[in-house]
């Protein structure tokens, strides 16, 4: 819903949500807010929903997911337009607990510009949430001349 508030009316929210639990309770928001339209599928597979999502400005990605970072790549290629933005919410512990959140950190960064996302800020949201990082910035965003 926070999201929703943000885009405002002329916005729109594609949320894909993969828990029916979940997806129940999405389904029941949108019906208040008509600027959210829930996709319930894997977000591994943005194929299957390719024909309701169009063109975005940005992709949000709260998943904790192991595989995370493919996970906003792929959507990205999809559906974000070029010069477009992301959020990514990346839980250490969900990717590897057995190493600092820090280094997990940095290797979804890495990650992420191999697929051509140019992160511009980090954020860990300490002491909000132990082992959890906000990361924003660009994708396929102009080269510098």
């Amino acid at each position: 819903s926070h999201v929703s508030d943000i885009v405002g009316p002329e916005g729109v929210v594609y949320a894909v949500e993969f828990s029916h639990r979940s997806g129940r309770d999405l389904v029941n928001m949108a019906k208040k807010r008509p600027n959210i339209v829930p996709i319930i599928e894997d977000a591994r597979h943005p194929a299957k929903y390719r024909m309701i999502v169009g063109m975005v400005d940005c992709v949000f990605a709260d998943v904790a997911q192991p595989d995370q970072a493919r996970i906003v790549a792929i959507n990205s290629h999809y559906f974000l337009k070029n010069e477009g933005h992301f959020v990514i919410s990346i839980k250490a512990n969900c990717i590897d607990s057995t190493v600092p959140a820090e280094a997990v950190f940095a290797r979804e960064v890495k990650k992420l510009q191999e697929e051509n996302f140019k992160p511009s800020e980090q954020l860990t949201l300490e002491p909000y949430e132990r082992d959890h990082a906000i990361v924003v910035g660009g994708y396929r965003m102009p080269k510098k001349k």
